[in-house]
Protein backbone atom coordinates (compact mmCIF):
# COMPACT_ATOMS: atom_id res chain seq x y z
CA UNK A 1 0.00 0.00 0.00
CA UNK A 2 1.57 3.43 -1.06
CA UNK A 3 1.67 5.67 1.57
CA UNK A 4 0.71 9.64 0.78
CA UNK A 5 3.26 12.06 0.93
CA UNK A 6 2.64 14.72 3.76
CA UNK A 7 1.77 18.22 2.71
CA UNK A 8 4.30 20.63 3.25
CA UNK A 9 4.00 23.92 5.54
CA UNK A 10 4.69 25.96 3.17
CA UNK A 11 2.50 24.68 -0.22
CA UNK A 12 -0.38 24.80 3.16
CA UNK A 13 0.11 27.96 3.63
CA UNK A 14 0.10 28.98 -0.31
CA UNK A 15 -3.12 27.12 -0.63
CA UNK A 16 -4.85 28.45 2.81
CA UNK A 17 -3.51 32.39 1.48
CA UNK A 18 -5.15 31.78 -1.99
CA UNK A 19 -8.22 29.96 -0.55
CA UNK A 20 -9.17 33.02 1.87
CA UNK A 21 -8.24 35.38 -0.81
CA UNK A 22 -10.65 33.63 -3.12
CA UNK A 23 -13.38 33.11 -0.97
CA UNK A 24 -13.89 36.72 0.18
CA UNK A 25 -12.34 36.38 3.29
CA UNK A 26 -10.38 39.39 2.78
CA UNK A 27 -11.66 42.13 0.71
CA UNK A 28 -10.23 43.85 -2.16
CA UNK A 29 -7.32 46.55 -0.83
CA UNK A 30 -7.17 45.13 2.38
CA UNK A 31 -4.74 44.61 4.05
CA UNK A 32 -2.74 41.51 5.22
CA UNK A 33 -0.19 41.06 7.60
CA UNK A 34 2.12 37.95 8.75
CA UNK A 35 0.70 37.53 12.19
CA UNK A 36 -3.00 37.86 11.63
CA UNK A 37 -2.62 35.25 8.61
CA UNK A 38 -0.56 33.35 10.70
CA UNK A 39 -2.87 32.66 13.66
CA UNK A 40 -5.89 32.08 10.85
CA UNK A 41 -4.00 29.25 9.56
CA UNK A 42 -2.55 27.76 12.34
CA UNK A 43 0.94 28.05 10.89
CA UNK A 44 3.94 30.24 11.89
CA UNK A 45 5.31 32.86 9.85
CA UNK A 46 8.05 31.17 8.12
CA UNK A 47 6.02 29.30 5.33
CA UNK A 48 2.74 32.28 5.64
CA UNK A 49 6.01 34.65 4.37
CA UNK A 50 7.08 32.64 1.72
CA UNK A 51 3.20 32.21 0.50
CA UNK A 52 3.00 35.39 0.68
CA UNK A 53 5.67 36.64 -1.22
CA UNK A 54 4.45 33.92 -4.03
CA UNK A 55 1.35 35.32 -4.17
CA UNK A 56 2.60 38.52 -4.98
CA UNK A 57 4.68 37.40 -7.50
CA UNK A 58 1.14 35.35 -8.98
CA UNK A 59 -0.25 39.16 -8.49
CA UNK A 60 -3.05 38.67 -6.00
CA UNK A 61 -0.92 41.10 -3.79
CA UNK A 62 0.39 43.80 -3.51
CA UNK A 63 3.13 44.78 -1.06
CA UNK A 64 3.25 47.49 1.37
CA UNK A 65 5.79 49.85 1.85
CA UNK A 66 5.04 50.01 5.72
CA UNK A 67 5.18 46.26 5.44
CA UNK A 68 2.75 43.51 5.07
CA UNK A 69 0.39 43.57 1.78
CA UNK A 70 -2.79 44.09 0.34
CA UNK A 71 -5.27 42.00 -1.64
CA UNK A 72 -5.06 43.23 -5.49
CA UNK A 73 -8.32 44.47 -7.19
CA UNK A 74 -8.66 43.83 -10.52
CA UNK A 75 -10.06 45.43 -13.66
CA UNK A 76 -11.64 43.97 -16.65
CA UNK A 77 -8.45 44.30 -18.71
CA UNK A 78 -6.31 42.93 -15.90
CA UNK A 79 -8.19 39.57 -16.32
CA UNK A 80 -8.31 40.06 -20.01
CA UNK A 81 -4.11 40.37 -20.78
CA UNK A 82 -3.98 37.07 -18.05
CA UNK A 83 -6.28 34.85 -20.07
CA UNK A 84 -4.31 35.95 -23.42
CA UNK A 85 -1.25 35.00 -21.87
CA UNK A 86 -2.71 31.57 -21.27
CA UNK A 87 -4.10 31.36 -24.53
CA UNK A 88 -0.36 32.24 -26.19
CA UNK A 89 1.12 30.07 -24.29
CA UNK A 90 -1.37 27.08 -24.94
CA UNK A 91 -1.03 28.10 -28.41
CA UNK A 92 2.46 27.80 -28.56
CA UNK A 93 2.36 24.42 -27.19
CA UNK A 94 -0.27 23.17 -29.10
CA UNK A 95 1.71 24.28 -31.99
CA UNK A 96 4.92 22.68 -30.85
CA UNK A 97 3.19 19.31 -30.93
CA UNK A 98 1.49 19.85 -33.98
CA UNK A 99 4.78 20.67 -36.22
CA UNK A 100 7.04 17.88 -34.05
CA UNK A 101 4.39 15.50 -33.61
CA UNK A 102 2.22 13.85 -30.79
CA UNK A 103 3.87 10.77 -28.41
CA UNK A 104 1.03 7.82 -29.38
CA UNK A 105 0.64 7.74 -25.26
CA UNK A 106 0.14 11.78 -24.88
CA UNK A 107 -2.70 11.34 -27.83
CA UNK A 108 -4.13 8.43 -26.16
CA UNK A 109 -4.37 10.47 -22.80
CA UNK A 110 -5.74 13.63 -24.70
CA UNK A 111 -8.79 11.13 -26.48
CA UNK A 112 -9.10 9.63 -23.47
CA UNK A 113 -10.02 13.08 -21.48
CA UNK A 114 -11.76 14.32 -24.36
CA UNK A 115 -14.34 11.63 -23.87
CA UNK A 116 -14.67 12.06 -20.47
CA UNK A 117 -15.77 15.46 -21.24
CA UNK A 118 -18.14 14.46 -23.79
CA UNK A 119 -19.77 12.08 -20.50
CA UNK A 120 -19.88 15.69 -18.62
CA UNK A 121 -21.53 17.67 -21.18
CA UNK A 122 -23.87 15.12 -22.99
CA UNK A 123 -26.69 16.74 -24.63
CA UNK A 124 -29.09 13.71 -23.33
CA UNK A 125 -28.26 14.86 -20.27
CA UNK A 126 -30.62 16.42 -17.43
CA UNK A 127 -27.68 18.51 -16.32
CA UNK A 128 -24.22 19.34 -16.33
CA UNK A 129 -21.90 16.87 -14.76
CA UNK A 130 -19.31 20.16 -13.25
CA UNK A 131 -17.17 18.10 -11.20
CA UNK A 132 -16.30 15.82 -13.84
CA UNK A 133 -16.38 18.52 -15.67
CA UNK A 134 -13.86 20.59 -13.86
CA UNK A 135 -11.71 17.85 -13.26
CA UNK A 136 -11.55 16.51 -16.57
CA UNK A 137 -10.91 20.43 -18.16
CA UNK A 138 -7.74 20.72 -15.90
CA UNK A 139 -6.77 17.12 -17.13
CA UNK A 140 -7.30 18.19 -20.91
CA UNK A 141 -5.29 21.52 -20.33
CA UNK A 142 -2.05 20.27 -18.14
CA UNK A 143 -2.07 16.86 -20.89
CA UNK A 144 -2.04 20.11 -23.62
CA UNK A 145 0.92 21.57 -22.07
CA UNK A 146 2.96 18.31 -22.18
CA UNK A 147 2.36 17.09 -25.00
CA UNK A 148 4.33 19.57 -26.77
CA UNK A 149 7.61 17.65 -25.18
CA UNK A 150 9.05 21.00 -23.89
CA UNK A 151 9.76 21.22 -19.78
CA UNK A 152 10.08 24.50 -20.53
CA UNK A 153 7.35 26.08 -22.04
CA UNK A 154 5.18 23.79 -19.80
CA UNK A 155 6.81 25.56 -16.87
CA UNK A 156 5.85 28.61 -18.57
CA UNK A 157 2.42 27.59 -19.23
CA UNK A 158 2.70 26.81 -15.35
CA UNK A 159 3.26 30.33 -14.63
CA UNK A 160 0.55 31.79 -17.01
CA UNK A 161 -2.03 29.34 -15.65
CA UNK A 162 -1.34 30.91 -11.65
CA UNK A 163 -2.28 34.51 -12.82
CA UNK A 164 -5.36 35.51 -10.95
CA UNK A 165 -8.17 34.11 -13.47
CA UNK A 166 -6.19 32.85 -16.15
CA UNK A 167 -6.83 29.37 -15.47
CA UNK A 168 -9.15 26.93 -17.80
CA UNK A 169 -12.20 26.88 -14.98
CA UNK A 170 -11.34 30.27 -13.64
CA UNK A 171 -15.51 31.53 -14.82
CA UNK A 172 -16.67 27.34 -14.81
CA UNK A 173 -19.74 27.77 -12.08
CA UNK A 174 -21.79 25.09 -10.88
CA UNK A 175 -23.87 27.38 -9.22
CA UNK A 176 -25.75 28.38 -12.56
CA UNK A 177 -26.24 25.17 -14.56
CA UNK A 178 -28.41 27.75 -17.48
CA UNK A 179 -28.84 27.70 -20.65
CA UNK A 180 -25.88 29.94 -21.21
CA UNK A 181 -23.08 28.03 -19.11
CA UNK A 182 -24.50 24.69 -21.26
CA UNK A 183 -23.81 26.41 -24.18
CA UNK A 184 -20.61 27.77 -23.32
CA UNK A 185 -19.31 24.29 -22.31
CA UNK A 186 -20.47 22.90 -25.39
CA UNK A 187 -18.53 25.32 -27.59
CA UNK A 188 -15.18 24.63 -25.43
CA UNK A 189 -15.60 20.80 -25.52
CA UNK A 190 -16.50 21.69 -29.70
CA UNK A 191 -12.80 23.69 -29.31
CA UNK A 192 -10.89 21.14 -27.29
CA UNK A 193 -11.62 18.29 -30.33
CA UNK A 194 -11.03 20.58 -32.70
CA UNK A 195 -7.15 21.37 -31.07
CA UNK A 196 -6.54 17.75 -31.19
CA UNK A 197 -7.90 17.33 -34.42
CA UNK A 198 -5.35 19.94 -35.94
CA UNK A 199 -2.29 18.33 -33.70
CA UNK A 200 -2.86 14.78 -35.58
CA UNK A 201 -3.19 16.34 -38.74
CA UNK A 202 -0.10 18.19 -38.31
CA UNK A 203 -1.77 21.80 -38.80
CA UNK A 204 0.41 23.66 -36.47
CA UNK A 205 -0.99 26.88 -37.37
CA UNK A 206 -4.65 26.06 -37.01
CA UNK A 207 -3.24 24.18 -33.78
CA UNK A 208 -2.01 27.48 -32.41
CA UNK A 209 -5.24 29.64 -33.61
CA UNK A 210 -7.48 27.15 -31.97
CA UNK A 211 -5.72 27.37 -28.69
CA UNK A 212 -6.07 31.20 -28.58
CA UNK A 213 -9.93 31.23 -29.10
CA UNK A 214 -10.22 28.18 -27.17
CA UNK A 215 -8.55 30.95 -24.27
CA UNK A 216 -10.76 33.63 -25.51
CA UNK A 217 -13.94 31.86 -25.02
CA UNK A 218 -13.11 32.70 -21.04
CA UNK A 219 -13.34 36.35 -21.86
CA UNK A 220 -16.92 35.90 -22.98
CA UNK A 221 -17.57 34.18 -19.87
CA UNK A 222 -16.78 36.98 -17.68
CA UNK A 223 -17.90 39.72 -20.11
CA UNK A 224 -21.50 37.57 -19.04
CA UNK A 225 -20.48 37.09 -15.20
CA UNK A 226 -19.98 40.57 -14.37
CA UNK A 227 -23.56 41.58 -16.43
CA UNK A 228 -25.30 38.83 -14.29
CA UNK A 229 -23.57 39.46 -10.82
CA UNK A 230 -26.19 38.66 -8.76
CA UNK A 231 -26.62 35.17 -10.41
CA UNK A 232 -22.92 34.59 -9.68
CA UNK A 233 -22.66 36.64 -6.69
CA UNK A 234 -21.35 33.11 -4.86
CA UNK A 235 -18.40 32.20 -7.75
CA UNK A 236 -14.70 32.68 -6.06
CA UNK A 237 -13.22 35.60 -6.46
CA UNK A 238 -15.54 37.35 -8.25
CA UNK A 239 -15.51 40.35 -5.57
CA UNK A 240 -11.76 40.89 -6.53
CA UNK A 241 -12.84 41.71 -9.86
CA UNK A 242 -14.78 45.77 -11.06
CA UNK A 243 -16.99 45.99 -13.42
Amino acid sequence: MLSRRPMSQTLRALLGVRDLIFSGAFAPDERLSEIAVSERLGLSRTPVRAALLRLEQEGLLHPIPTGGFRVRAFDFEDVADAIEIRGAMEGMAARRAAERGIAREALAELRHVLGRLDQAVAPQADEIDFPLYVEQNAAFHDALGRACGCALMRRELERAVNLPFAGPNAFVEPEADNAVVRASLAVAQHQHRSIVEAIVNREGARAEALAREHARLALGNLQHVLQNRNEYRGMRGLALVRG
